[in-house]
């Protein structure tokens, strides 16, 4: 149900005021951008009337995936969807796919705007936030509201929450939680259909700074956790990012690479396979089991034949509590592995719970957890945890990283033995453990982490990756006592002293700690006798190539039919296109004006390596030129030329529009002409 408000909640006249969603099918479906105002079948009323104009998004500490803060003027003649996230929320975390599906099935018509609202003070950081954006492929602005200033202009009280705005600024109501992807869309689709018979939707494509675009490319990207097998002497390493598994030698010789790199859920050999964001691993054998996180799906990668398989997950996202069931159940969001005995321990993020698989079995399911996000001990069936994120074992017990809990978990492989909490916040009132986070070295109850996401057990020692402390704390599993061992707690990257960037995994072998330095992109190995630290490089290792973008010049709009031009013989056609800047614009001076040339029919007047493909124009303020070679001195030829240029308000204002014209060109070369280059202008709008 969406919930629509007279005002934001926080509003002192604001009250609820819920509304069944009556929409049917068909008044739901995207109409094509044909669509006229007079069209009889467009609604005649706003289907969400009575709204106030949205309190402003200012407040903010910066703006990032843009070039300048954005305002609710800037956005008028848009869908505006606010997503209220914290980065560390799973939650959160699991609605990007949903927004992804919205950005891509409304992407002339909506913007969303996240507003990052911390919950951890290392979360309030921009520098904390940017990698973030990067590491979730975030495409749309993100305003750091470290202050919360914006969070309470809307009333926002839980993470995520999500508010819409219509196209002519009126707040039209929010929904908090995950889930909820088909109700947006059913709304959004009713905005825009009213809005563009009314006129007030405005279509122009908008382009945005992405924060991705500014890091060049590394052998790791965002390695999510690490595993030693010093028996095998190999490392093996979650290159979470580039969506693989990357297989070396202790002493840093590249053995293998699992996995394309590309985003999917394949089976198959090494370079056939695919995974999604994967994070925690455990060695059995021969066989590597694999936490593919966000396919949410356990993997078999089968060392001696080369081969990977799905053990356990459909693909699909659980959406409700479960207890599990079969090898086909949907599972949500395992993070991290660790085998005991024949039994596989999964640590299952989203659902806050441990689950467990026998192996050689065709069952999966919940070993210890309520569901209840919170730290409680206790009875298996009655704990609670909060986004367990890292496991280990001495062989009789468990030792669980618990992440939005910053705490130490304990729970014996005797199903009979209670959930203890060795290191952290406990017995707190419900809720408040999830809020009890610093960084103090004391002993059980009295210690402080802040979102730790990675353990490891060595000799009645826990080694801990106190992820958002940037430290490496240990923990004495006898007498629960806490101490920093390595990390000032400081970003960095410095080996004397040592800084980490939210490291996030950890394993022991060879006498070193092998920490996966996430935000940092690369892997350290500290000596544990010695302490002495040094970067651990995969020598060989590179990044996979990026994703092949399948060029088209295909498009809803048809393009430009132009007269023939007959243009003087030479070494290249040349091109002079006047580009339409509306008035208070500007050319974006950071994004490139391309252009691709292809083709209407058969010809060999250019190359074909010359064609089909979107290349750098030079442009200056309203002009952009370029060139083609030619393959011929005489011919004839109809082309199909396109131009894209982004342009952003002259002065204070980060929403950037995007213009493509494609124009359809009869063109001559002869050594008799005198017009030396080709003339195209873009429409005025």
């Amino acid at each position: 149900m969406f919930v629509v408000f007279v005002g934001p909640r926080d509003h002192a006249y604001g009250q609820d005021n819920a509304k069944k969603d009556e929409t049917k099918k068909e008044d739901t479906e995207k109409k094509d951008d044909t669509e006229k105002k007079d069209d009889p079948t467009a609604p005649k009323e706003n289907p969400f009337p009575g709204r106030f104009n949205a309190p402003e998004l200012d407040g903010g500490v910066k703006w990032l995936n843009t070039s300048a803060p954005i305002s609710m003027k800037e956005l008028r003649g848009k869908v505006v969807l606010i997503d209220f996230w914290t980065y560390c929320c799973i939650n959160c975390i699991h609605v990007l796919p949903d927004l992804k599906f919205l950005e891509k099935k409304y992407p002339d018509q909506l913007v969303v705007i996240g507003c990052h609202s911390a919950k951890f003070d290392n979360e309030k950081n921009t520098e904390a936030i940017r990698e973030a954006i990067v590491r979730y492929e975030i495409e749309h602005p993100v305003v750091n509201d470290a202050n919360m200033t914006i969070w309470r202009k809307f009333g926002a009280n839980s993470w995520p929450t999500f508010v819409l705005i219509d196209p002519e600024g009126k707040y039209v109501g929010y929904m908090s939680g995950e889930g909820n992807r088909e109700l947006f869309d059913r709304v959004i689709g009713k905005m825009v259909e009213y809005h563009r018979s009314k006129g007030t939707l405005d279509e122009t494509p908008v382009r945005f700074d992405l924060e991705r675009e500014k890091l060049p490319p590394m052998p790791l990207r965002y390695p999510g956790k690490v595993l030693a097998d010093e028996d095998g002497g190999r490392l093996f390493i979650s290159d979470s990012n580039h969506n693989r598994i990357v297989i070396s030698s202790l002493d840093g010789k590249l053995i293998d690479v699992i996995g394309t790199g590309m985003i999917g859920a394949d089976d198959g050999a090494y370079d056939k396979a695919t995974f999604d964001h994967p994070q925690g691993m455990e060695l059995v054998g021969d066989k590597l089991y694999v936490a593919d996180t966000e396919n949410h799906m356990l993997r078999v990668v089968d060392l001696a034949s080369k081969q990977v398989t799905t053990l356990a997950g459909t693909g699909k996202q659980a959406r409700f509590r479960s207890a599990g069931g079969d090898l086909n159940s949907a599972l949500n969001s395992p993070w991290a592995l660790c085998h005991v005995e024949g039994t596989l321990y999964i640590c299952m993020a989203g659902p806050h719970q441990i689950w467990s698989h026998k192996l050689g079995s065709n069952t999966i399911g919940v070993y210890a957890g309520s569901g209840r996000e919170d730290i409680t001990d206790g009875p298996l069936g009655e704990s609670a945890f909060a986004q367990p994120s890292g496991i280990t074992s001495d062989g009789k017990f468990l030792y669980i990283a618990d992440s939005e809990g910053s705490a130490i978990r304990k729970l014996s492989i005797d199903p009979k033995a209670p959930v203890t909490t060795i290191a952290g916040p406990q017995g707190m009132q419900p809720g408040r453990a999830l809020f009890a986070f610093d960084d103090i070295d004391e002993v059980g109850a009295k210690a402080r982490f802040q979102h730790p996401l990675g353990v490891v057990y060595h000799d009645g020692t826990i080694y801990v990756a106190d992820a958002y402390n940037h430290k490496i704390r240990t923990v004495n599993a006898k007498t629960a006592e806490v101490n920093s061992w390595k990390g000032n707690g400081k970003v960095g990257k410095g080996l004397d002293p040592l800084q980490f960037s939210e490291p996030a995994g950890l394993s022991i072998g060879g006498g070193k700690l092998f920490v996966a330095d996430t935000n940092n992109h690369r892997l350290l190995t500290v000596d544990l006798k010695s302490g002495a630290a040094a970067e651990f490089k995969v020598a060989g290792l590179e990044p996979p190539p990026p994703p092949k973008v399948k060029e088209s010049f295909s498009s809803k709009k048809k393009p430009i039919s132009v007269p023939k031009q007959t243009v003087k013989a030479g070494e290249a056609l040349k091109f002079d296109v006047s580009l339409f800047i509306p008035e208070g614009y500007k050319l974006n001076k950071l994004a490139p004006v391309t252009f691709r040339v292809e083709f209407e029919g058969e010809s060999t007047l250019i190359a074909a390596e010359n064609l089909e493909k979107r290349k750098k124009a030079e442009a200056k303020e309203k002009t952009a030129t370029f060139s083609v070679p030619l393959a011929q001195k005489s011919g004839t030829a109809t082309l199909k030329v396109a131009v894209s240029y982004p342009y952003c308000k002259d002065g204070v204002g980060g929403l950037c529009k995007f213009n493509t014209v494609r124009w359809l060109l009869p063109i001559e070369i002869s050594g008799d002409a005198t017009a030396e280059t080709v003339k195209l202008a873009a429409p005025q709008k």
